[in-house]
């Protein structure tokens, strides 16, 4: 078993595609597809299940691709180290974010990080805050700001609050409720509701308090853009909740209420997997970013 087979299958598991995968690995696609069935003898069961539309792997692909990913982290960041000897002057950090940030500035700790190491590739990838654990749990990021919540379990994860944000309701300025400083959950029972999409920290807890307050929230439109929901709401489609930061800021004109009965908050949090020996540029770029949100913000 050879690590560029490794490499190879984990490329494949992520691109799902022969083609895909030859480019990125830099080899030709019969070349690559030879070493995965070179692999697949050496083992002796099938990894990959080939279709003439697509590729998938098996349940032992699936397995040997976990471990395959832990093997790589360690054989990378060892190549690292021996360049650490020379400072952080090369290597590729892979950080994960929800697709709203509220106060807290990715752009700022990228741009820090570009600065004093321009020769290390940056990459950000942007999911829910659940997608996001799951990737860091199987080492597909080296860091992630999420959202922590019931669904997502902690253990295995380090974890730092950055923020602790209050979520507001966001209504139309000619609304009912509009004039009001704060309303209740349950007073927005017979609104039509634009949310996130499902799987969303945000969606989540809409979910959540509208049952609280004895209804289901009847979700009519879905994006994952804070400013394109206000701009929905503007118009007088729906009603919707969105953290302080995004309801207040910048944007199309609405009415940004507080919530009672329950109040609403949601985190930012810095997340990485216990245990893992990060390469020193993604160590790096994790000590930076602890470092510039030390001290818990408040809402």
């Amino acid at each position: 078993m050879e690590l560029r087979q490794l490499r190879y299958l984990v490329a494949l598991s992520e691109e799902r595609h022969f083609t895909r995968a030859a480019t990125r690995e830099h080899i030709a696609q019969p070349a690559l597809s030879q070493q995965i069935r070179r692999l697949e003898a050496e083992v002796g069961i099938p990894l990959v299940q080939r279709t003439t539309r697509r590729v998938a792997l098996t349940d032992a692909g699936e397995l040997l691709v976990a471990r395959a990913r832990r093997v790589l982290a360690e054989v990378d960041a060892a190549q690292a180290e021996m360049e650490a000897l020379r400072g952080v002057q090369s290597g590729h950090v892979t950080v994960g974010a929800m697709h709203t940030m509220g106060p807290v500035d990715v752009s700022l700790v990228l741009a820090i990080f570009h600065e004093r190491h321009p020769g290390v590739e940056l990459t950000v990838r942007e999911q829910s805050s659940e997608e996001l654990a799951e990737m860091l749990r199987a080492d597909e990021i080296d860091l992630a700001f999420l959202s922590v919540t019931e669904r997502i379990e902690s253990h295995g994860l380090g974890l730092q609050q950055l923020v602790s944000e209050e979520i507001v309701a966001v209504l139309p300025s000619d609304h009912r409720l509009a004039k009001r400083r704060r309303i209740r959950m349950d007073e927005l029972s017979d609104e039509e509701f634009i949310s996130y999409r499902e799987g969303s920290r945000l969606r989540e807890v809409l979910v959540s308090a509208g049952r609280d307050a004895g209804y289901e929230p009847h979700v009519t439109l879905e994006s994952n853009e804070s400013q394109r929901i206000r701009r929905l709401v503007a118009r007088g489609l729906g009603v919707a909740i969105l953290p302080r930061s995004d309801a207040v800021g910048p944007g199309a004109e609405i009415a940004a209420v507080s919530l009672i009965s329950p109040g609403l908050t949601r985190d930012i949090t810095l997340a990485w997997r216990e245990g893992r020996r990060h390469a020193p540029a993604a160590a790096e770029f994790l000590e930076l970013a602890r470092a510039t949100w030390s001290t818990p913000a408040s809402p």
